[in-house]
């Protein structure tokens, strides 16, 4: 039987410790399909780039907020695939832009 109390601790736990030891951070801007922005803050482990803090705002004005406080909702979740800037059709963003729409 599956732990999924477990395994979201083990998740929370994994990205916290990601946040909270960053030296280095990078942010990205990237739209969908349907006009909404998407926005993240990743760092590099493993040889990857692992989105730590992610925004999605809609084109209704919604935002939603993704991180290890917060992993999921009915909305959606933080994203669990890792970051490829040469495949991914992301812009690179300044982190003040970043931290102006994560507050707003």
């Amino acid at each position: 039987m599956v732990d999924l109390e477990r395994i979201k601790a083990e998740s929370v736990a994994y990205f916290r410790a990601l946040d909270e030891n960053a030296t280095l951070r990078h942010h990205f801007r990237g739209t969908d399909e349907e006009g909404g922005l998407w926005y993240f803050e990743a760092v590099p482990d493993r040889g990857e780039l692992t989105a730590i803090k992610q925004v999605e705002l809609t084109p209704a004005g919604q935002l939603h907020r993704y991180s290890w406080e917060h992993l999921e909702d009915e909305h959606g979740f933080l994203t669990d695939q890792a970051i490829d800037p040469e495949e991914d059709p992301l812009e690179t963003i300044p982190a003040e832009e970043f931290q102006r729409v994560w507050t707003r």
